[in-house]
């Protein structure tokens, strides 16, 4: 039987969500996409769960997306291919439970994403951070064009995407896309002593708290249907299939504009 692509687990009031995928740093494949959006939202119904911890198995966050399995599609494959990630920043953003990302390693394109759309991130003092989604000729999806302005105002969110270089830990807590850091190895430890003082709280309270920020981010969800839309252009493009050839030929890619 096959590894499962993601891993549950409780303590106390606290579930914590692993992505499961070490081998390839935790990237994200259609079955990560599924399972994870599944355990985050079987954790929004479990009235015994108060917060959801999210992490990477493998000393690693997330790479991003598992481009060994990209290729050029045209609509019919790439609408739901992005649909799927995209269900799975719903379930953050709609869930009553607040969401702590735990990341070590590395947080690249999607995992950049991933982490944004939680309501806390604790990183590992060692971690870096890295829009990325231009190396292969795409633009971003999982809520990055809402959840990034939010976090380090819309200036630096453009220039972190159309400039994807490497941040450091500290560097993206100056920021504001980093809201803790922890000693390396010690990030899911420090986010679930996080948890243990939410979980302390009114559940009641955190609820409506979930509720309104949504609305105080001016219905954020829209978004990720207007990247839905972008996602599906760009993956049956000329340059999406360049980038996918260069990063599998380990040679710098030549975008065209086709």
């Amino acid at each position: 039987m096959a590894e499962p692509s993601v891993l549950v687990s409780d303590q106390s009031n606290s579930r914590v969500i692993t992505l499961n995928r070490p081998h390839r740093r935790n990237a994200i494949d259609l079955q990560l996409r599924v399972e994870l959006a599944e355990a985050l939202e079987s954790a929004a119904e479990d009235t015994s769960v108060r917060v959801v911890v999210l992490t990477g198995a493998g000393g690693t966050f997330c790479s991003g997306g598992d481009i060994s399995t990209m290729k050029r599609m045209d609509r019919s494959e790439s609408v739901p291919r992005a649909q799927a990630a995209q269900r799975v920043t719903k379930a953050i953003w709609t869930s009553p439970k607040p969401v702590i990302a735990a990341v070590e390693g590395s947080a690249f394109g999607a995992g950049v994403s991933l982490a944004a759309a939680c309501d806390r991130v604790v990183a590992s003092d060692e971690a870096v951070f890295s829009t990325a989604f231009t190396g292969v000729g795409l633009a971003g999806d999982m809520g990055l064009f809402s959840s990034l302005p939010a976090r380090v105002g819309p200036a630096v969110a453009r220039q972190l995407m159309l400039l994807p270089r490497k941040l450091r830990a500290a560097d993206a807590q100056e920021l504001g896309l980093v809201d803790e850091l922890a000693p390396a190895g010690e990030a899911l430890d420090r986010a679930l002593a996080d948890a243990a003082v939410i979980a302390a709280a009114p559940p009641l309270a955190v609820r409506e708290m979930k509720s309104l920020w949504q609305h105080w981010a001016s219905e954020p969800c829209s978004v990720l249907d207007l990247e839905v839309e972008a996602q599906a252009r760009l993956f049956d493009s000329a340059d999406f299939a360049e980038g996918v050839e260069a990063f599998h030929a380990k040679r710098p890619p030549v975008f065209t504009g086709h």
